[in-house]
């Protein structure tokens, strides 16, 4: 499977895809609204921050207590039943009179819910395509995802200043209530990939399990660290560029779409086994290093859109993650991956900001991009793949994981 027209040939992908790209646009619309609505309310430029991207930091509590869910739900049920939740819970973020308090709560589960709801999609990409299509599917969900955010931002802002904040809030509910009606009617109910009941300790067991492995644990930490730093230099376009954050931000969303498209449609297969992350991870950060410079506006707007090409990186590195986990623990899996993406990445702009306040944004972008880089050198020995994993090879390993965990 190498082309995108594969991809949306095979059954069930497009009503996915769908139902995705309503949910990522619903997503964007009411951020947007909410981020506008508390700013209005407090005038709190930290607090406008917060309710906007703060949810993504709760991702990790639901990472730690609400994964093994996703893979002992029903795949469709689960879709459908999330998304009309954050339908309702956006409803109830538009009702005049909600206190911050109740507002910062009803984001906070929706954070929380969010780790489930990623692994439930992409545990559900795998049932739907073939491993040797995930990379494909996942590279036009990736690009659906930056082209969504891309036009959803100004499209909220349009509606922020046409419907208010309110009716901005209520536009994304019924998004929401459109993805859930794509997910019931287009997909086909599934019975859940792992037996038991859910649990916070089973998640705890789970993420142990997952973690014990250095092939996983590596994998991992490439999938969150280097990516989250570079994130962290993204959080600083305001204060770097003001008046050309904008370009910015577009420059970098161009060049993960250009990415995305030459690594899941084009990057040889020998490339994509062997060694094609870490040289990818390195091309994500390098370009950054340059700000040390202050350079002209063109130059900074080539070299992010150039370092954006390496977030590709992350769609080698799902592949692979894919290879050392068994089917019924993919869903789990992948909601770990998600989640600790997001928190590294708020956490990277935390840090950012702290060392752009003490010396300027110019500099801390230039430190993240370096730590970037030394990161991915540090992961990329353990990163080689010199032999392809078989599924015996994936139960042994688990195998020796629990007797190593018991012991």
């Amino acid at each position: 499977m190498r082309t995108y027209q594969q991809v949306f040939r095979t059954p069930e992908f497009t009503p996915l895809f769908a139902a995705f790209a309503s949910h990522v646009a619903a997503q964007t619309v009411s951020r947007t609204a909410v981020g506008t609505l508390v700013y209005g309310a407090t005038g709190s430029p930290l607090l406008a921050a917060l309710s906007m991207f703060g949810p993504l930091l709760a991702q990790m509590i639901g990472a730690s207590f609400l994964l093994s869910a996703v893979d002992r739900l029903p795949p469709r049920a689960a879709t459908t039943g999330l998304a009309l939740f954050f339908a309702v819970a956006t409803t109830t973020l538009a009702l005049p009179g909600l206190s911050m308090g109740a507002l910062f709560a009803i984001l906070s589960v929706q954070g929380m819910l969010g780790s489930v709801g990623g692994g439930v999609r992409y545990g559900l990409l795998t049932q739907i395509l073939p491993a040797e299509g995930y990379l494909l599917g996942r590279s036009v969900l990736n690009m659906c995802a930056g082209s969504l955010q891309i036009c959803g931002y100004a499209v909220g802002g349009v509606l922020v200043n046409v419907l208010a904040p309110r009716g901005a809030l209520l536009t994304g509910a019924a998004l929401f209530l459109v993805s859930a009606a794509v997910a019931r009617i287009g997909l086909t109910g599934r019975p859940p990939r792992a037996q038991g009941r859910p649990s916070a300790s089973e998640t705890w067991r789970t993420n142990a399990r997952l973690w014990a492995a250095k092939p996983r644990r590596r994998v991992y930490l490439a999938l969150w660290v280097p990516n989250g730093l570079v994130v962290g230099c993204e959080s600083l376009f305001v204060s770097y560029a003001p008046h050309h954050a904008g370009l910015l931000f577009a420059s970098a969303a161009v060049g993960m779409l250009a990415g995305d498209t030459l690594t899941g449609r084009f990057l040889p297969r020998k490339w994509r086994d062997g060694f094609g992350a870490p040289p990818l991870l390195l091309l994500l950060a390098a370009p950054y290093l340059i700000f040390a410079l202050h350079p002209a506006l063109p130059v900074a707007l080539a070299a992010v859109a150039v370092g954006s090409v390496g977030f590709s990186a992350s769609l080698l590195l799902q592949e692979r993650l894919m290879s050392l986990v068994p089917s019924e623990l993919r869903g789990h899996a992948f909601g770990l991956h998600h989640s600790g993406m997001f928190t590294m990445q708020g956490v990277a702009a935390a840090v950012a900001g702290g060392i752009a306040q003490l010396t300027s944004p110019a500099t801390a972008m230039t430190v993240m991009a370096a730590a970037s880089a030394v990161v991915t050198l540090a992961l990329t020995p353990g990163l080689r793949r010199t032999e392809p994993v078989t599924g015996a090879d994936v139960g042994r390993e688990l195998t020796a994981t629990d007797k190593e965990t018991s012991a």
